[in-house]
């Protein structure tokens, strides 16, 4: 029988596993990512695509099947957003998380333009664009 407080803890475990092993792999140092980004170092970018490839076969063994429909006007437009905020800030919305409790506090900088950024994008959409947010849940 799961119970709220055994989701939460195998959530918190899970949780602080993915962060030691990212820390360590090297995503949450700004260098290392630069590094990546520049094509100087493919240890990370190898280690993305790895994993990448096992969420992959993950998904074929459940046999998770993408519902089919159109990408909408919102999806380029994000995507590049989204890569070029995370080659500036060093860090996808996780990252800094695992930077700050690394000790490195300027990733402060990073979540609050990511709380800005998520309800700006709040707000446009619902004033301007109306597009469908699918499974985004924005």
């Amino acid at each position: 029988m799961r119970t709220r407080g055994a989701i939460l803890l195998a959530s918190i475990i899970t949780g602080l596993a993915l962060g030691y092993t990212v820390t360590n792999i090297g995503f949450g140092d700004y260098t290392e990512l630069n590094r990546m980004f520049t094509f100087q170092d493919l240890r990370m970018f190898l280690s993305f695509a790895g994993a990448v490839m096992i969420i992959v076969c993950a998904f074929a063994l459940m046999r998770v099947r993408r519902t089919p429909g159109r990408i909408h006007a919102g999806v380029i437009p994000g995507a590049v957003l989204f890569g070029t905020g995370w080659a500036i800030s060093g860090g996808c919305p996780a990252i800094p998380i695992i930077q700050v409790a690394s000790g490195y506090l300027p990733a402060l900088v990073t979540i609050v333009g990511v709380v800005v950024g998520i309800r700006l994008c709040r707000w446009a959409n619902a004033r301007y664009f109306h597009l469908d947010r699918g499974s985004c849940g924005l």
